[in-house]
């Protein structure tokens, strides 16, 4: 068993509270013999995905000034992802939107059946609704989503007071272990069990002419 985790840094601060958060998870992963590798999106602009459909030919996002791509890469070798955001007026950090729009966008079939997860760090309140933004990469794409015991966020403003944030911290370690259980369960299953086969896709717009 030889099984990598990566883990998608979404704040403007490398070592801030979100890393935080992430890196307590990161730890029960390790503990259970899963490597982690953390990916920061850094401070630079991010463009927005203009749904050129480029991608859908290549795999690949038409822009390159950024480092989505080398995501996709690293994503696409990965066991399962983690991402974290901060909280910003109850949604993710808006460079980490545009960054995973064009990082999932006809391209889940490259992350389908990796176990994903995502954490929130915000001051106070809007957790939930970030949080759940969030996790709509992963349900799209069928990738199974890994619980814990209450929803994934911690709460601070410096990540000293994340640390002191007892139930946050303990739902970040819940979920480490959940994590490290599924994927121990899949890689088990591998000879035995097969991954679910799926229909052609059907799309199907809402407007008729």
């Amino acid at each position: 068993m030889d099984m990598n985790v990566l883990v998608i840094n979404g704040s403007p601060h490398k070592e801030g509270c979100t890393h935080t958060a992430l890196m307590e998870v990161a730890s029960v992963l390790n503990r259970e013999g899963i490597s982690t590798s953390e990916f920061h999106i850094g401070t630079q602009a991010i463009r927005p995905c203009i749904a050129c459909g480029a991608c859908a030919k290549t795999g690949y996002c038409a822009f390159n000034e950024d480092r989505v791509n080398e995501a996709i890469d690293l994503a696409q070798k990965s066991d399962g992802i983690l991402v974290g955001s901060p909280v910003y007026y109850a949604a993710p950090n808006g460079s980490l939107c545009a960054f995973l729009d064009r990082m999932f966008f006809m391209k889940g079939y490259k992350f389908a059946f990796k176990p994903a997860a995502a954490i929130v760090s915000c001051r106070r309140g809007g957790a939930s609704a970030a949080f759940d933004r969030l996790n709509k990469y992963f349900t799209i794409c069928n990738m199974p989503v890994v619980p814990s015991q209450y929803w994934n966020s911690v709460h601070g403003m410096t990540p000293a007071e994340v640390r002191r944030d007892l139930e946050g911290m303990q739902v970040m370690r819940t979920l480490g272990r959940n994590m490290a259980w599924l994927l121990k369960c899949i890689d088990a299953a591998k000879p035995t069990v097969p991954y679910p086969k799926h229909e052609d896709r059907v799309s199907t717009n809402f407007i008729r002419g």
